[in-house]
């Protein structure tokens, strides 16, 4: 859901008699994206600081406005949420996205969701996060904060597990496989190329690829009924 899966990291085999050539190195994409006319910054890299735990923890508008905010931004609530297929890896296409996910460079996320935050009557007509349900989870961040979490983009974003995931090069999934995403949610071309890839070689047997109207990035809360008949239907197909 949401994310879609484009193959495991490359490694090359064959190489005991051939070794292969050095690649020229790739573009600073994180230089670039900060070159801009209007400096820009990566999430992913930005929740790998050792800041961003602290800057959302005990940001000015409280932990709970915070998830309020994020919440609201990354939905089909928030309208603006029209995605697209972007070209390439690029800062310039990248920095077609929206600050939560290519934020400003001056901004840390409880800054960047705050011009967002949506009205009373919006978080009033809010069906599928009300203010009860969310206050489940801002309660328990307030006790806890968001590292734990945020650990999973700091072993990402370095590398950490390549090496790993590398012995899986070359692989494709191939048992019964079902993609789920909102049609709102910027993350399905987040990455350029995955969808494609995705469908068309990293898994064998697609027996399914769905963009659910009405949802963004919280497809199975914010449509649920949805998600579930679609999961019920590939179910039955096995």
């Amino acid at each position: 859901m949401s994310a879609p899966f484009a193959s495991p990291p490359a490694l090359s085999f064959g190489t005991a008699d051939n070794p292969p050539q050095p690649k020229p190195p790739e573009p600073d994409i994180h230089a670039e994206l900060a070159s801009l006319d209007r400096p820009r910054n990566h999430y992913q890299w930005y929740y790998s600081t050792r800041e961003a735990n602290v800057d959302m923890w005990h940001c000015r508008q409280g932990v709970h406005a915070f998830l309020r905010g994020y919440f609201h931004y990354k939905s089909a609530d928030w309208a603006c949420n029209k995605p697209f297929p972007l070209k390439s890896w690029t800062a310039s296409e990248l920095a077609k996205m929206p600050t939560y996910y290519i934020m400003d460079l001056d901004q840390n996320m409880a800054e960047t969701v705050a011009p967002v935050m949506p009205s009373a009557a919006e978080i009033a007509a809010c069906r599928w996060l009300p203010e009860d349900e969310l206050r489940v989870y801002s309660v328990e961040y307030e006790r806890t904060g968001f590292q734990g979490g945020l650990q999973w983009y700091r072993a990402r974003t370095g590398g950490l597990f390549d090496s790993e995931l590398q012995l899986f090069s070359g692989r494709t999934i191939d048992v019964p496989s079902l993609f789920i995403a909102g049609k709102s949610d910027w993350g399905t071309y987040q990455r350029p190329g995955n969808f494609e890839r995705m469908q068309q070689t990293a898994c064998t047997r697609m027996l399914g690829c769905h963009l659910v109207d009405g949802a963004g990035h919280w497809v199975q809360q914010e449509q649920p009924e949805h998600v579930s008949g679609l999961l019920i239907r590939f179910l039955r197909q096995q």
